[in-house]
């Protein structure tokens, strides 16, 4: 008996264990908080331990380390210089003396609780200081193998607007976009420049460094090379130099060619967004989705009778092991597909020209004089520098201007100045 008794008794923690992962599945789905600790900046609230109100005690830290970030250009490592100077305990402190949680973190040997570059990137990256609740970051294995494993962050629980903000999107994505480029102030002028991350060589497509000169008329310039020739070799890349007047000038050209290309072609905008195409393409994959779901469906209905087919001998244990695993499996990956197909659908609504907000963001800098660098971060994704001192700009809203063109070029119309004809 003592065989059987083991063999009850772990399928039984099998079906604990699924039904537990079910339950807190579903309760992240809604956004409902379920974890010990909430981030810094947040704290469960009383009256519903899986909601999070806003820790109004450090809401103020949490906003400078974005606005140092975004605004005055500092890095991780001066954030957290300024941080410690300001005598600021680092989350870990702050929950365990001024909170008062019994709050371990094993990463600090020390009661010091000074900050770190890994805590203001962890704080910099958190979707939670939008508004979002994201879990599902990390999994044990199984009931038996308590192994923690990271989950690729595709199959992480995203729902948005589920509590208070302390970030506004647009600079939590100004943090995203700073994240990814090579930016440093510079030690004279303690700024950040202008052109800090978008400048690159077109053919080692690294940075360019920027430097200065003197001409023969004694008048100083600046001017920007690239990086691999400065610093490595010369035998690695070329020197792609460019005078930044040159370099100010090109792109103000560029920027409002594509402001003048916008407001002569809005009348366009319209019937692109009404093109057959694209209503029929957002058609077919909601009934994709909803053909999926109905798939789970039925797949769960066979899923519910195998346990009275085993209780039945209709079937045998194995081969009852065997169906659940592969009905589990359908259903996580007929789960996969419908979340890429509503990732799929909504990029192709965020492609509707007349309801994104990169329209108004162009219109607003019709006639600039002056490069800045919120218009940069706004408008521009990249800038490659090429030897002969041509500049090619990769703008954030090429698909769309495409999309413009294509539609110009394929119905034959011709654009004269504020008007499409």
């Amino acid at each position: 008996m003592v065989p059987f008794k083991n063999l009850i008794n772990d399928e039984y923690c099998r079906d604990t264990s699924i039904k537990i992962r079910t339950s807190l599945n579903g309760k992240k789905k809604k956004g409902e908080f379920i974890g010990a600790f909430p981030s810094y900046g947040y704290i469960k609230n009383p009256k519903d331990k899986h909601k999070l109100i806003v820790d109004r005690s450090v809401e103020d830290v949490i906003r400078n380390i974005f606005n140092w970030n975004v605004n005055e250009g500092l890095g991780k490592i001066a954030i957290c210089h300024r941080l410690n100077d300001l005598g600021v305990l680092n989350p870990t402190g702050h929950k365990k003396v001024e909170l008062g949680q019994n709050y371990n973190n094993y990463g600090i040997q020390d009661n010091t609780y000074t900050w770190t570059p890994s805590t203001v990137r962890n704080i910099l990256s958190n979707e939670v200081y939008i508004g979002n609740t994201v879990q599902g970051k990390r999994k044990t294995k199984s009931y038996k193998v308590h192994k923690v494993e990271q989950v690729p962050k595709e199959e992480w629980v995203r729902v948005e607007n589920t509590h208070e903000a302390i970030i506004d999107k647009e600079t939590f994505e100004k943090a995203q976009e700073l994240s990814k480029r090579d930016t440093k102030v510079s030690q004279k002028t303690k700024e950040l420049s202008v052109w800090a991350g978008f400048l690159k060589c077109s053919d080692c497509k690294r940075a360019m460094n920027k430097k200065s000169s003197t001409n023969k008329s004694g008048n100083k310039y600046e001017y920007y090379i690239c990086s691999t020739y400065r610093k490595k070799s010369n035998n690695l890349c070329t020197k792609h130099s460019i005078k930044m007047e040159n370099l100010e000038k090109a792109v103000l050209k560029a920027i409002n060619f594509h402001i003048d290309l916008l407001i002569d072609t809005e009348e366009i905008v319209n019937q692109i967004n009404e093109s057959t195409y694209q209503n029929l393409k957002n058609e077919n994959i909601e009934n994709m989705i909803i053909s999926k779901q109905n798939e789970i469906s039925k797949i769960s209905n066979f899923k519910r009778t195998l346990y009275e087919d085993w209780k039945n001998e209709d079937i045998t244990r194995e081969e009852y092991l065997e169906y659940k695993k592969k009905y589990e499996m359908d259903i996580e990956r007929l789960n996969q597909n419908i979340e890429r197909l509503k990732n799929e659908k909504e990029k192709y609504e965020s492609q509707n020209l007349n309801n994104n907000e990169w329209i108004e963001k162009f219109k607003e800098k019709e006639g600039i004089t002056e490069l800045s660098r919120d218009i940069m971060m706004e408008l521009i994704d990249c800038i490659y520098v090429k030897e002969n001192g041509d500049i090619k700009i990769k703008f954030k809203f090429e698909d769309e201007f495409k999309r413009i063109l294509e539609y110009i070029k394929n119905n034959k119309l011709c654009i004269n100045k504020g008007k499409v004809g």
